[in-house]
């Protein structure tokens, strides 16, 4: 009899004990699932920029077949970039974006996929050229999210007019001016429609997190540049290491 309470008495403690320890573990997976995942989002995003990409590949993302459903993007999460970590399927990057005095430097992809937003900016449009009509381009605003104000296109909360923008698909580099932020309700799709005989650029976030309204950055064309003759200044735009481990 005594034998079988202390049996009992065991196998209660181990319950007891293996209860403490996955408390413990959830506790902790609450307090770091932020730094976690942006660890996860800069490990991805530096995984796509520039340096790592030739120009033939890029050649070949152009052709990709991709979503440009920008209703059907997912806001981010610890459970999605955690669940992307195991998607083995490359992304189609076909260039990347600079703007130096926000410390932005992203992976432009093909489309608006949600894996794609996850690391970096999304064509909004199939038709897009850098450097022809309305470049328009989408990302992420982590503002209500994260403490860290840095990630994807969180910083365009700061953008102002005059800042240079840079984009590249690693043939020419093209420069635009901010000349205008708006702050829209996100029926108003328009904002991304080309306007004939101009060259434009159009960054569009979310403004909060239950995505009631969109920034909108607008930016005219300045120069291109072959990337070959780029100035260091340019250059040196793309090779800003997406830093999202500070909070780590």
């Amino acid at each position: 009899m005594a034998k079988r309470k202390k049996t009992i008495r065991g196998k209660y403690n181990w319950l007891l004990n293996t209860f403490i320890v996955l408390l413990f573990i959830v506790g902790l997976v609450l307090i770091f699932n932020k730094p976690i995942r942006n660890m996860l989002i800069a490990t991805n995003s530096n995984k796509y920029q520039l340096h790592n990409v030739s120009q033939e590949k890029i050649e070949k993302n152009k052709k990709a077949n991709v979503s440009f459903d920008f209703a059907a993007v997912k806001s981010v999460d610890f459970q999605s970039v955690l669940t992307n970590q195991f998607n083995s399927q490359p992304l189609p990057v076909i260039g990347g974006i600079a703007i130096p005095e926000l410390n932005i430097n992203l992976p432009i992809f093909k489309g608006v996929g949600n894996t794609s937003l996850l690391y970096g900016a999304g064509t909004m449009k199939a038709d897009e050229v850098m450097g022809e009509g309305n470049y328009s381009l989408a990302g992420h605003n982590m503002t209500g999210f994260t403490s860290d104000l840095s990630i994807l296109f969180t910083p365009l909360e700061k953008a102002k007019a005059g800042m240079t923008i840079y984009v590249t698909d690693k043939d020419n580099i093209y420069q635009y001016k901010i000349d205008k932020i708006d702050v829209v309700t996100p029926e108003h799709v328009e904002v991304i429609n080309d306007s004939p005989g101009k060259k434009e650029i159009t960054l569009v976030t979310c403004a909060d997190a239950e995505a009631t309204h969109r920034i909108i950055v607008h930016g005219t064309f300045v120069d291109k540049t072959s990337y070959d003759k780029a100035t260091d200044t340019m250059k040196n735009a793309f090779e800003t290491k997406y830093n999202q481990i500070k909070n780590f």
